[in-house]
């Protein structure tokens, strides 16, 4: 436990904490962004961003990964904000925490398996050009010296590593372009006009609303949606962290925190939030690695807005977009257009969907959920496919059949074989066959009865082992027909 604890907070202390700090500042627009998408306060999302990424650096289950308001999460509750108020927002929101924890008590952790890797990289492709498109905004059509320091902004984070890499480079990039346009006057747009930053800690308070049935209605459709947004982008964040750093994390502790962090959240005055692939992979690149790094982040955010507030709304916003163009570029899996050529169409085709469907939406979750059904299908589909192979020997039909039984390849079955014969002895081989539900046993029972009432003598034979315990547990026809 104390090694575990060591390793997870106290290694490399020093390259963590400068890690956070950086994060920290990238977290700034976005939390205002998402506060502004979401139709509240500023304060809301940053006092979101900072206890959410204390809370889950303690509680979470992937060290170094970065939890705060998102933007996912705002587009959810658009309309309850905006047809109830605050107040409202801040009750779903910790109606959200308790769904996420049951849910990582359920162990939803483990549906992360059924994900497949199409949907995987469509999930990281759709988010790096989500993550560039937000920031074109913050870049084009503003002054000439913005285009100046997003350009300098970019060669010092690519070029500068490659000599120095003590302290991050993009630390580096604010703290000077920052000092540059504070002293030269700069025509740029900076953090403040995004929104007020009010120089206040969070208070605790319980929301203003009706604790009646009525409510429980009005916020447990934007609660689940919260929670189930939250929870796909958090756990699939966490799979593209522990590739990137080669570990493993736990995702139902993941699940669990991110409940919990958002459950104290809104009893703060704060929105839901979740993981944030963005400013995880700012983190991890900056040499990140445990929970020092989230907790840094968090601590120094408050910081800056309680003591450093005046110098953070000079921080001009072209500097910050550059650094997230960065990220999108480097979050963007560039061989996927080799994937699209060289792998099996239904795979490439459900990549570009889950792509789409993320892009048309904004909806990350959503893009995942109708990849792993497109999948799903694609896949049965695949399988489903049955070939039977007829005999004849006499007054004896054997019919051999191969492949997967389940309810989707019934009827590819059935439409091979003769189900008109009468006064035959029909042999249903099934040795190379495997049968997986109920609707494959009812099939069999189907067949048999079908071929019975024409006065055939049916008998089924070799099935495997597994297939012969479903039959004989499941079956309806009589055990003599059993070979």
């Amino acid at each position: 436990m104390l090694t575990k604890l060591k390793s997870e907070w106290l290694t490399a202390p020093g390259t963590n904490i400068l890690a956070g700090i950086v994060v920290a500042l990238a977290l700034i627009p976005e939390a205002i962004s998402f506060s502004i998408i979401a139709g509240v306060d500023p304060m809301v999302g940053l006092y979101a961003s900072f206890i959410i990424a204390v809370v889950i650096s303690f509680v979470g289950g992937r060290p170094a990964m970065i939890s705060a308001a998102t933007g996912s999460v705002a587009l959810v509750v658009v309309p309850l904000v905006k047809d109830y108020g605050l107040q409202y927002l801040l009750a779903a929101t910790i109606l959200m925490g308790l769904i996420q924890v049951i849910f990582g008590i359920l162990k939803v952790g483990h549906l992360m398996k059924f994900i497949p890797n199409s949907v995987m990289i469509g999930f990281v492709n759709a988010l790096a050009i989500m993550i560039f498109t937000t920031q074109i905004k913050h870049i084009f059509g503003i002054s000439i010296p913005t285009y100046i320091f997003v350009i300098i902004t970019l060669l010092i984070i690519y070029l500068l590593p490659r000599v120095f890499n003590t302290i991050p480079a993009p630390l580096i990039a604010i703290v000077l372009l920052t000092v540059i346009s504070i002293y030269t006057h700069a025509d740029v747009k900076t953090v403040g006009d995004l929104g007020d930053i009010k120089r206040t800690l969070p208070h605790f308070l319980l929301p203003d609303v009706p604790y009646t049935f009525e409510t429980l209605k009005i916020i447990l459709p934007y609660s689940l949606s919260m929670a189930i947004v939250g929870l796909v982008e958090s756990l699939l964040t966490a799979r593209i962290v522990d590739l990137a750093t080669d570990t493993y994390s736990n995702k139902n502790q993941e699940s669990r925190g991110q409940g919990i962090a958002n459950f104290i959240t809104g009893f703060f005055g704060s929105m839901g939030g979740c993981a944030m692939i963005g400013q995880s992979v700012i983190n991890v690149r900056s040499g990140a690695t445990t929970r020092l790094s989230t907790f840094t982040a968090g601590v120094f955010l408050i910081i800056l807005i309680i003591v450093f507030g005046d110098w953070v709304v000079q921080i001009p916003m072209p500097i910050l977009a550059a650094i997230m163009v960065m990220v999108s570029v480097g979050t963007f899996d560039w061989k996927s257009f080799k994937f699209i050529k060289r792998a099996p169409r239904t795979d490439a085709f459900v990549m570009i969907l889950t792509v789409a469907i993320v892009l048309l939406t904004n909806n990350l979750a959503l893009g995942v959920i109708v990849g792993v059904i497109v999948s799903a299908l694609c896949f049965a589909t695949k399988i489903s496919k049955v070939k039977v192979e007829q005999e004849t020997h006499e007054q004896t039909i054997y019919y051999k059949i191969s492949g997967q039984i389940f309810f989707v390849s019934i009827d590819t079955m059935m439409n091979q074989l003769d189900l008109d014969l009468k006064h035959q002895t029909i042999y249903l081989d099934f040795q190379q066959a495997h049968l997986w539900d109920d609707s494959a046993v009812n099939a069999i029972d189907t067949l048999v009865e079908n071929y019975n009432k024409k006065h055939n003598t049916v008998y089924v034979q070799h099935l495997n082992k597994d297939s012969k315990k479903i039959v004989t547990e499941l079956t309806e026809i009589n055990h003599q027909h059993l070979l």
